[in-house]
């Protein structure tokens, strides 16, 4: 395994993040595809034995099962604190991303990962009701008071994660070191402005949605597995330009038999390729753990790359929201 740091922090991750959107109780209202807290345990100590320290999570996966599961695994595998990072997230719930939401939620977030600290809080999208100075103070005073070490944002549009950075700058408050926003072959527009705007601050990005929910893990577009049948929010990320990626995937396919390597090794190196420092992967089955970790050595020539970026067309926007939303 590789590391790196996150922005300009000390706190030291591994080249590959682990998605824990995978991990909670099942249900009708999230998703029925994610694993039991058994099932997360074996998960957890699988990515760890390989080198991985890094675990994303949120308040709002699986009603807060993800957290829950993720911290019992965590303890029950008598873990060090110091050595894993955690990050979670908050908006997706009431109040958004007010100051009195922040610290309501840190706390419940902090109470089910069963530890004192977060190494990193991320907003996970942009609140159109809360003043960003609101926001922005409240995520500067937990990183005063020792419950969080770094702060990052997820998906949003350009203008709005630049105008948070720039409010931080002018008040003396903390700035966003990290990116999680989606991004991967067959979903490529924050190359326009979002992307540039994080290089520019020396942003570590962490995005979700590497492989696109699988597909680029596979030939074709159905899977057959549990999430293909029964995840309404792939098809709904995906659906719309299939031609066009199925295209991809295709030279995804065509250059992982020329290498002698999987699909999900070439899509996660294209990601390193791009200046990804460690891509969000959500795994339900050891060896997809075990095939993202090799893709950290493989590197891709600038042929190969453009090779399989060639075909890609303006996409839809999908990730940024443009009013607030509830799950």
């Amino acid at each position: 395994m590789k590391y790196t740091n996150l922005g300009k922090t000390d706190i030291q991750v591994s080249r590959i993040c682990v998605g824990c959107m995978s991990y909670g109780k099942p249900t009708e209202d999230f998703h029925l595809w994610t694993l039991g807290e058994d099932e997360t345990k074996q998960m957890v100590k699988h990515a760890l034995d390989l080198g991985v320290n890094f675990f994303d999570t949120a308040n709002c996966y699986s009603h807060g099962t993800s957290e829950e599961y993720l911290g019992s695994a965590i303890k029950q595998l008598g873990v060090k604190r110091e050595d894993v990072v955690l990050a979670s997230k908050v908006y997706f719930n009431e109040g958004f991303l007010s100051r009195e939401a922040i610290m309501r939620e840190i706390d419940g977030t902090l109470r089910r990962l069963q530890t004192d600290y977060l190494d990193l809080y991320q907003i996970h999208r942009f609140d159109y009701s809360t003043p960003i100075e609101e926001t922005m103070e409240a995520l500067d005073a937990l990183v005063k008071s020792g419950k969080v070490r770094a702060i990052g944002a997820s998906a949003m549009y350009g203008y709005q994660f630049h105008n948070m950075q720039i409010c931080a700058e002018r008040n003396g408050l903390t700035l966003f070191s990290t990116l999680q926003n989606h991004y991967n072959l067959i979903y490529r527009e924050d190359e326009r402005e979002l992307i540039p705007i994080a290089e520019q601050y020396s942003v570590s990005r962490i995005p979700y949605s590497p492989l696109a929910g699988g597909h680029l893990s596979h030939r074709g577009w159905e899977s057959g597995t549990k999430r293909s049948d029964t995840d309404k929010t792939i098809r709904s990320k995906y659906d719309h330009a299939k031609e066009n990626d199925l295209e991809i995937i295709g030279r995804v396919a065509e250059l992982s038999d020329r290498l002698g390597v999987s699909m999900s090794q070439v899509a996660l190196a294209w990601q390193f390729k791009r200046g990804v420092a460690a891509p969000i992967v959500g795994a339900t089955n050891a060896k997809h753990f075990d095939d993202a970790v090799k893709a950290v050595d493989l590197t891709l020539s600038d042929e190969e790359a453009a090779f399989i970026e060639a075909p890609y067309k303006a996409h839809e926007i999908v990730g940024a929201i443009s009013a607030n939303m509830t799950l």
